[in-house]
């Protein structure tokens, strides 16, 4: 129910925590629509959305997940697939990393009419007049610094130490672009206002507070005039960066399995903000069983002393084929938890089976290897910039070199990455050992990394 989640936002003490299930393009899954369907059609987004909250009774849901919605407005190209969003395959600004990044006179502000945010606010408004008294509605935005990426490329983590008035500049412009898209959700009625930002988890404290502190105090200080709650969400192993997201100020916190909730929850009760999150997206949602969901739910209730300041929620955006019933479980665990606790108190989750793994012998490989292991880098933003900087490797490099992908989204991928220890996600490789966890690397830290491996081979 709506009230729950508003009255969670307001740090008020709550009867069980709030259930938000971020449903993206897994929403056209459900009625058999393509995530390109989904996230061009307003009659099959607007149809999709109301099977999310027919079938899973969410008391807060986002309305389009979609990192791309400002990053194609400001003329970057998008590849599309039928089952996840969009990615961002070509980059306005990426240029020369020997060249600062200019903002051309072309990238001026959306407007209401830009690219497909009148798509956007079209579903916005059909869902606010259909469930807009009994759900909160989310609505998401790319983030600054992520949608500085989009329009920079890979060239951006090079331009932090090389050029970074020009960054702040270019942060000072992507944050206006998110508050003026605030105004439009807003108006359209979105109670929550959330900025998601994948690539914060790939970056040092030093350089948030560098180019992302004041724009997203700028940012939360402006949804907050505007009568509108608000959400900091990040992906990834973020945990180093949990405080000083909390010194901008956001109402709330969205982190994914990459973070111990835990002790992250530790900091925000500091600050007072709501934190939410953390089912696993793959490990259990999309690989799992339904009874994996219902007994990650209790356990992860259970582990909380305190329901004040806490949602409940998917780490990130749900994988499209994530199975119905896996959903349904969380949602009964997350709403009837004493009667779910009772269903799967003796059940145990079976053991991942490493048996058929076969790790490299990296000791005689003839040229370095590159392994980087992604949730999917098609469709999470910082997997897809760690693997961007493994093919500007592969640019420098050619076949000196051999590239990689591990994508958690299978399960024998999963099963590698227990075979060989991964912990959080993005991670690379070289050689067989961790080189960037959770950090995606300038051109000249990973080139550095590679010669070093191709040297010990001379």
């Amino acid at each position: 129910m709506k009230d729950l989640l508003i009255r969670t936002l307001k740090h008020e003490s709550v009867e069980r925590a709030p259930w938000v299930p971020f449903a993206g393009v897994h929403a056209g899954f459900l009625k058999g629509y393509t995530a390109t369907e989904m996230l061009t059609d307003a009659d099959k987004a607007f149809e999709s959305l109301m099977e999310v909250n027919r079938l899973y009774k969410p008391d807060g849901q986002p309305v389009i997940f979609d990192l791309q919605i400002e990053a194609e407005c400001l003329g970057c190209d998008l590849t599309w697939a039928d089952d996840c969003p969009p990615s961002v395959s070509g980059h306005p600004l990426d240029g020369d990393d020997e060249e600062p990044p200019e903002i051309p006179c072309e990238c001026t502000i959306p407007t209401k009419e830009s690219g497909r945010i009148p798509y956007v606010l079209d579903v916005m408004h059909r869902m606010k007049e259909a469930v807009g008294d009994t759900t909160a509605l989310y609505g998401l935005i790319c983030g600054p610094f992520t949608l500085a990426a989009h329009l920079r490329g890979n060239n951006l983590f090079t331009d932090m130490f090389d050029f970074e008035d020009e960054v702040c500049e270019l942060m000072d412009f992507c944050a206006k672009v998110c508050m003026k898209v605030s105004e439009y959700y807003i108006e359209a009625g979105m109670d929550v206002i959330a900025m998601v930002d994948p690539l914060i988890s790939q970056i040092s404290s030093d350089d948030f507070e560098s180019y992302c502190t004041e724009p997203y105090k700028k940012i939360f200080d402006f949804i907050r005039e505007k009568g509108a709650f608000s959400s900091f969400f990040v992906c990834g192993d973020a945990t180093r960066n949990i405080e000083v997201m909390c010194q901008t100020g956001p109402d709330s916190i969205s982190v994914d399995e990459n973070v111990d909730i835990l002790k992250a929850k530790e900091i925000t009760d500091q600050y007072n903000i709501v934190i939410g999150g953390n089912i696993p997206l793959t490990t259990v949602m999309l690989l799992g069983n339904q009874q994996d969901n219902m007994k990650f739910v209790v356990d992860l209730l259970d582990s909380i002393p305190d329901k004040k300041n806490f949602i409940i929620a998917p780490g990130c955006d749900m994988p499209y084929s994530v199975p119905v019933e896996n959903c349904i479980g969380v949602a009964q665990a997350a709403i009837d938890t004493d009667n779910v606790r009772e269903m799967v108190k003796n059940y145990t989750a079976e053991e991942i089976d490493t048996s058929g793994v076969v790790v490299p012998d990296y000791a005689n490989l003839e040229k370095p290897l590159i392994e980087v292991f992604t949730l999917d880098s098609a469709q999470c933003a910082a997997c897809g910039y760690m693997m961007g900087a493994a093919n500007q490797a592969i640019e420098i490099f050619g076949d000196k070199i051999d590239v990689v992908e591990y994508k958690f989204i299978y399960k024998e991928n999963v099963a590698r990455c227990v075979k060989m220890g991964v912990t959080n996600l993005p991670s690379m490789y070289v050689d067989g050992e961790l080189k960037f966890k959770s950090i995606t690397p300038s051109k000249e830290e990973l080139q550095a990394v590679i010669q070093e491996a191709i040297d010990k081979r001379a």
